[in-house]
């Protein structure tokens, strides 16, 4: 742990520039396993490579993974020019409450180090894909996103692939989710990755107005 907090604290001095972090909430169950998995792999393969194409994203975005079930923080906060997506394996059921409420923690976390060190920061995203339903309890933590959303804290985006449940999608974020079409994670991604270097050539605390995915009513 110290280390990861040396690593952290000479990055911001070394690279003051305001922060852009993403939390990608990744849903690894079990009916995953097979071609999604690998579509989705593949689909943080080309995130990775449109940011390295920004030189301003590289320094100002910054991604951490977390997976579930179980809940793993799969990659902590990095800056995208240090950001390699590890390679998921399907695995357990879908505790996404459990999984929303670290992925949440994160992002306050990490607000914690930008204000700790004197860094500006960007609105966090936090951008959950699922193909299921929750197998936990996920009240508390749909109210949690909902309060973060009005006060700023953060924005929530949420993607449901073919068998996800989106009544309970549309009860936990505020945004309507994008119901993806087929396995086109990597399209997804691109569109991720434009909007976040968009958002980096921003000022910190104004908003950017989004080109919104095909079939996402509202972002």
């Amino acid at each position: 742990m110290s280390d990861q907090i040396s690593f952290e604290t000479n990055d911001f001095a070394s690279n003051p520039e305001p922060r852009c972090p993403c939390v990608l909430l990744l849903d690894v169950s079990g009916s995953m396993s097979g071609r999604p998995l690998d579509e989705l792999n593949a689909g943080l393969t080309t995130f990775r490579d449109e940011l390295s194409a920004d030189a301003l994203a590289l320094k100002r975005v910054e991604v951490g993974i977390v997976t579930f079930g179980p809940v793993t923080v799969a990659s902590p906060f990095t800056s995208a020019s240090t950001f390699y997506p590890p390679t998921l394996q399907s695995q357990g059921d879908t505790p996404m409450g459990a999984a929303i409420t670290q992925a949440l923690n994160m992002v306050e976390d990490r607000k914690r180090d930008y204000r700790s060190n004197g860094i500006s920061y960007y609105r966090p995203w936090v951008f959950l894909i699922t193909d299921g339903a929750p197998t936990d309890s996920w009240q508390a933590a749909a109210a949690a996103v909902r309060e973060g959303e009005a006060s700023k804290k953060f924005a929530f985006f949420a993607v449901g692939v073919t068998g996800a449940d989106m009544n309970v999608l549309r009860q936990i974020s505020a945004r309507e989710p994008l119901s993806l079409e087929g396995l086109k994670f990597r399209e997804l991604f691109r569109w991720l990755s434009s909007s976040l270097r968009s958002v980096s050539r921003s000022t910190p605390g104004t908003e950017v107005p989004l080109e919104a995915p095909k079939g996402w009513a509202s972002v």
